[in-house]
């Protein structure tokens, strides 16, 4: 018996834990709000990972883990697969998205997320840039989460150019 989550539902639960955690629960310290989303994503890759290699054996190397991860994993979370995969051989990753799902529907400029708004009428946006960035860190943790279930500790961040492409760079640590 197959469970799925209705899409909708899996975009307002993310969306509700960002703001309660940006807003409520951790509203003057984002940097843990930001850990906190991150350590949610964790235990869903993890708990996910388990479920989707059960009947699998062990991977042999890191680019096979990962490879995993483009394409099955990925596949299982957003009925797609990562549309490109880089590396430089040296343990670090670039999964590309081109159309992220859960940033389909936000909007704002991503290149805001860095910059301090000091002008009043790009608050706004730039608020909005934030709230896009930390919802990355969910994903962000699912992915550190499933990869450190297949034996592989490693560091995720991710990176939005142009909504709703999504680029997650994967630094394995030695």
């Amino acid at each position: 018996m197959v469970r799925e989550v209705s899409e909708s539902c899996m975009d307002s639960l993310l969306t509700e834990i960002v703001s309660s955690y940006c807003n409520r629960f951790y509203a003057n310290k984002p940097e843990l709000a930001a850990r906190r989303i991150e350590a949610i994503g964790y235990q869903v890759g993890h708990q996910l990972s388990e479920r989707y290699t059960i009947e699998r054996p062990r991977f042999t190397d890191h680019l096979e883990a990962i490879k995993f991860i483009c394409k099955d994993f990925w596949s299982e979370l957003f009925k797609k697969q990562i549309d490109n995969l880089k590396t430089n051989h040296r343990g670090t990753f670039v999964l590309q998205d081109n159309k992220f799902r859960w940033l389909s529907r936000m909007s704002g400029d991503p290149s805001e997320i860095s910059g301090a708004a000091q002008d009043p009428s790009t608050m706004s946006e730039n608020k909005a840039a934030q709230a896009t960035g930390m919802h990355l860190y969910f994903p962000c943790g699912i992915i550190r989460g499933a990869l450190s279930t297949l034996g592989i500790p490693c560091a995720v961040s991710a990176d939005i150019s142009n909504l709703p492409a999504c680029s997650f760079v994967v630094r394995i640590k030695v």
